[in-house]
């Protein structure tokens, strides 16, 4: 009986982490995306989307060295995903600073 208990609890602890990350993943091809579309509109101008592809970039590098270890603790997700929430503030920012490329 308590190896069961024990084999389910480690499962859904798995379960779980793995989608945290799915989470982080997901976020950054949103991110992304919205990246992409602000160009298209014209709502971020050329170096806007630099400076913020660059921000992205640093991000995937968090993520590369939180796994390098084979192991995401939660403080490296934390600090991932509040990285992400600041980036995304930045393109929100960027998209709406009354600049644009024409």
């Amino acid at each position: 009986m308590k190896a069961k208990f024990v084999s389910a609890v480690a499962i859904v602890l798995a379960i779980s982490i793995t989608s945290v990350q799915a989470q982080i993943v997901r976020k950054a091809h949103s991110q992304h995306a919205r990246i992409k579309q602000g160009v298209r509109s014209g709502e971020l101008t050329r170096a806007e989307a630099v400076n913020l592809r660059n921000g992205q970039k640093q991000v995937r590098q968090e993520v590369k060295a939180a796994k390098a270890d084979g192991v995401v603790t939660a403080a490296e997700r934390k600090e991932i995903k509040q990285d992400q929430r600041q980036e995304s503030r930045k393109i929100a920012r960027k998209k709406h600073n009354r600049r644009d490329r024409g």
